[in-house]
């Protein structure tokens, strides 16, 4: 809205030309999304938010009980909002906005539900969800994608770009929800994850000289994407000034899967889905090793780690004794050191 208004006024005022740039757009973002955040989070929270029923067989499930759940419907939708008012108006963007709604939706009537909805149900309606979103990024047309250690680009078909990119997007989504379960481990992880991917979009791949430079693939509208990434790091970044232990409130699967899922389109927007492993190694470890020796139990009866509680986070809290503050602070430094070190590889090995 305020990139169309820049354009319509700028020749007849000069100042309004800054709401045609991308980095005054995005810093306005970041900075609306945190202090809007900030202010309404625990104004709405008290009044409006169900209560925590607490994780079956987690590890200290019995402090989060009873705290205020479900803060990501307030604190994503203020992220949508700040899009709609900062992010140039485009079929695919408002789409990504529109399917974030729901997953934000889709996880906050879990989080309101008196009975929690049951792990088939959910997962179908990620994977829907999921389905959908490939349709709407590949556009039914032929999308190119650059691979880790080379300069050479491949063209993916509809046929294996959705489904490929649905499988991403479901993986980002529930091991995003899975390591929701230490105060502020979640949104840390999502905020070194959403930065990354908002970088390499705006400075490297969103840049033309950077890009021919490293031998990687020029996205024009990488700045729009990474605005939006960067918008999100502040809502974040709001919600965990109340997340910090001990919590205050939880963001519920309306905040985990809202991310999770956007974790995964800003993934796929990069034209590298290898990237995943990289910005959110830590995630997927902690909350993925969890589903994979549940789906092998449940169907094939193959038992995996037997001695090992999933997610991660709760067996080195269980097993080793480690603090919900050591437990953030250890595997925020692993995924800072793994995002920087294979990041620097990925785009100068070509």
């Amino acid at each position: 809205m305020l990139y169309e208004l820049g354009l319509l006024l700028q020749d007849s005022f000069g100042p309004m030309r800054l709401l045609t740039s991308h980095l005054f757009l995005g810093g306005l973002g970041v900075i609306g999304s945190f202090v809007l955040t900030f202010i309404l989070l625990p104004k709405l929270a008290m009044t409006v938010l169900p209560r925590d029923r607490g994780r079956e067989h987690a590890v200290d499930a019995a402090k989060s009980q009873g705290k205020p759940t479900g803060a990501g419907i307030i604190f994503i939708s203020i992220f949508l909002i700040m899009q709609l008012l900062t992010t140039p108006f485009g079929i695919q963007t408002t789409s990504i906005l529109f399917l974030t709604l729901i997953a934000m939706l889709s996880g906050w009537f879990d989080d309101k539900a008196m009975n929690s909805w049951g792990e088939y149900k959910k997962a179908l309606i990620d994977f829907v969800l999921a389905i959908v979103t490939g349709v709407v990024l590949c556009n039914l047309e032929a999308t190119e994608i650059w691979l880790p250690f080379t300069k050479q680009t491949y063209t993916i078909e509809p046929y294996l770009f959705i489904p490929m990119s649905a499988i991403l997007i479901w993986t980002s989504i529930n091991c995003t929800n899975c390591t929701d379960g230490v105060d502020g481990l979640s949104g840390t992880l999502s905020s070194i994850a959403l930065t990354a991917l908002g970088g390499l979009m705006y400075f490297v791949l969103g840049h033309q000289k950077i890009s021919a430079y490293l031998l990687l693939p020029h996205y024009p509208e990488g700045a729009i994407w990474a605005m939006m990434a960067f918008s999100l790091v502040g809502t974040i970044l709001g919600y965990l000034w109340y997340n910090a232990h001990p919590s205050m409130l939880l963001m519920g699967d309306a905040g985990s899967r809202a991310i999770g899922f956007l974790i995964g389109v800003f993934v796929i927007k990069t034209g590298n889905p290898f990237l995943i492993l990289i910005v959110a190694g830590v995630l997927l470890i902690n909350g993925g090793t969890g589903l994979v020796k549940v789906a092998l139990l449940r169907f094939t009866k193959i038992a995996i780690f037997k001695n090992v509680r999933f997610p991660i986070h709760d067996h080195v809290r269980h097993a080793k004794g480690w603090s919900n503050t050591q437990v953030l602070v250890r595997f925020s430094v692993l995924q800072l050191i793994m995002t920087l070190i294979l990041i620097v590889l990925l785009v100068k090995i070509r």
